[in-house]
């Protein structure tokens, strides 16, 4: 034996696994069994308690599952420096117990105008509520997610970091900040934080030294948002009148073969491809062939035509690109919009990328053109369809963009390319975003009120579907919006067919273009506000989906008008109400 080091090869070998905290416990232990002490505790430790192990939640706040799957690889990262951690999402997180927490990491989303996503309102509401708890025992981080071609870019996120801070509690690590390309700066924040965790959690050797690997989403399935599947577009349908102003097509996707899976309630995510029209303008406006070699970002070569195409988001403008191309073009009128905090988000609003290019010509080549816009993006759809009614297809309701600008007619780039560019037999690639924050209740008994207005009653069809197969027997009440009655009541006959089943016991219709006056579904909602109330006194389930900007308002407060006015509550104790039927579940919002 090395006299130098009187200790087992193989017990030098778990030592080096230890972490510094383990070993300074290890030391004192071993110091108590050199003394004798009972139990191998040293006889003047016997009546101390031990130090309990810090507690820590990796909480996720996803409206798309991005920040889910950085929640996962955080959580995953701890287990293996030995953290005994908690993962769970928000909607399972009870706001109340906050102030019982230990070290709280928080990775959320942003949705709408720099609002928290759907899960997490419960808890928003809370801490910015007149009962906010004081936070003096918590520790804490928080990465936010959002989109820079937003004004209020990762609002959510910040307003958490301020918020937890301001009520008393410590902040661990700084705050991170991640556009819409997060993983880089995700992972950055996740390297950074994990050993401070680390330093902080006392852990048991044994912990410490069997590092787990990250457990798989037992939803997972073997298709992801980097792994698509390659489907084929078998039913495009316009479901609108010939006439009516909006084009809204029924779309059926084939899965066959594929294994796919997917719940009523759950978005499909749609990889689409730009519209050749538009490609071929930008290309000309820089003076380019299209066939000009590029770099895509991880480092193959491709023509720029191509990298237009399918690479690049070329139809949303953002504040870099602006800025950027102001720089580029030196258009002194852009370059002042550009450094105008104020005129540029309306600007961004006004103007498609192809607008400023062709409002400010510059021709760039091919890599410069390229590096302007960020990288193209899935779009989430709210499937209408249940698995269990159509089998191996999806059905999806879209409504396609259309807009003019500079004498050029244009489309979104996904509700363009599904309704309008792709041929029935074509390829699209697809991938199911599962929503376990929008779901049937459990028990099929159960009365559930479904609020939507246009291509929101989407997952509704779904869940009429659902409910036919498991041949539920809970009351369904619609109420649906949209324009108007003979151009734009979405699946009319189906809701016709549903209610002559028995299946729909209620259905209360707002046409805002019909009559003298506009009519939306918070005014359906006021109008029947007593029996809104019945059904909620009898277990009912809320849902919600549509615009979040202003539908998904305006049918909140019209909601909070009835708890408030038929149960004789206060607008606090409304809000408190609604609260509460949120984290039960009882309250669902799709909004977008």
């Amino acid at each position: 034996m090395n006299q130098a080091n009187p200790l087992p090869a193989e017990l030098s070998a778990q030592l080096s696994a230890l972490s510094p905290t383990q070993l300074a416990w290890l030391s004192g232990y071993c110091w108590a069994q050199s003394q004798g002490g009972a139990a191998g505790i040293a006889p003047s430790l016997t009546t101390a308690a031990p130090a309990p192990a810090r507690r820590v939640t990796v909480l996720s706040a996803s409206q798309t599952g991005n920040a889910r799957r950085v929640a996962e690889t955080l959580h995953a990262r701890l287990e293996a420096a030995g953290v005994d951690a908690r993962l769970t999402g928000a909607a399972d997180f009870k706001s109340k117990t906050l102030p019982d927490e230990d070290i709280l990491l928080l990775i959320t989303s942003t949705q709408g105008e720099g609002e928290p996503p759907e899960e997490a309102l419960p808890l928003y509401k809370f801490l910015f509520g007149k009962k906010a708890p004081d936070l003096g025992k918590l520790t804490f981080a928080v990465l936010g997610l959002g989109d820079s071609s937003y004004p209020k870019f990762c609002q959510a996120g910040k307003d958490f970091d301020e918020k937890l801070a301001a009520l008393g509690a410590t902040r661990l690590h700084d705050i991170g900040i991640c556009d819409l390309e997060y993983q880089a700066a995700a992972d950055a924040w996740v390297d950074a934080l994990v050993p401070k965790v680390g330093d902080l959690a006392a852990q048991s050797s044994q912990s410490a030294a069997a590092a787990t690997a990250p457990q798989a989403d037992a939803a997972a399935v073997s298709y992801t948002k980097e792994q698509p599947l390659t489907a084929t577009l078998s039913v495009r349908q316009k479901i609108t009148s010939r006439d009516a102003e909006k084009d809204v097509e029924h779309i059926e996707i084939d899965l066959s073969g594929s294994g796919l899976r997917y719940q009523a309630g759950d978005a499909l995510g749609v990889w689409p491809l730009n519209a050749p029209a538009l490609v071929q303008e930008i290309l000309a406006l820089n003076g380019l062939s299209g066939s000009e070699s590029v770099s895509l970002p991880d480092g193959r070569a491709t023509d720029i035509q191509t990298a237009l195409t399918e690479f690049a988001d070329i139809t949303q403008n953002t504040p870099a690109f602006v800025q950027q191309y102001a720089v580029l073009s030196g258009h002194e009128a852009l370059q002042a919009i550009a450094a105008d905090s104020e005129a540029l988000p309306a600007f961004l609003a006004e103007n498609p990328p192809v607008g400023v290019l062709a409002q400010y010509p510059h021709p760039l080549d091919a890599q410069t053109l390229f590096g302007l816009f960020r990288a193209q993006t899935p779009r989430l759809y709210s499937i209408a369809s249940a698995q269990d009614e159509v089998g191996e297809e999806v059905h999806l309701t879209v409504g396609v963009v259309r807009f003019d600008h500079h004498g050029h007619s244009y489309t979104g780039a996904a509700s363009g390319f599904l309704g309008n560019q792709l041929e029935e037999g074509g390829s699209v690639r697809v991938f199911v975003e599962h929503n376990p924050h929008f779901r049937l209740p459990q028990d099929g008994n159960t009365p559930v009120i479904m609020i939507g207005a246009g291509t929101g009653v989407a997952p509704f069809r779904a869940f009429m579907q659902q409910r036919s197969a498991n041949g539920d027997s809970g009351k369904n009440w619609l109420i649906f919006g949209n324009q108007r009655f003979t151009d734009d009541f979405l699946y009319q006959t189906e809701w016709q067919q549903f209610r002559k089943d028995g299946l729909l016991t209620r259905a209360d219709l707002a046409w805002s273009r019909q009559g003298a006056e506009k009519v939306y579904v918070q005014h359906k909602i006021a109008a029947n506000a007593a029996e809104v109330w019945a059904w909620l006194q009898q277990g009912a389930h809320i849902y919600v989906c549509g615009d979040a900007t202003r539908m998904a308002r305006d049918v909140e407060t019209a909601l909070l008008d009835v708890i408030a006015e038929q149960g004789r509550l206060s607008r606090e104790e409304a809000e408190d109400y609604l609260n509460d039927l949120r984290e039960d579940k009882r309250y669902q919002r799709d909004v977008y």
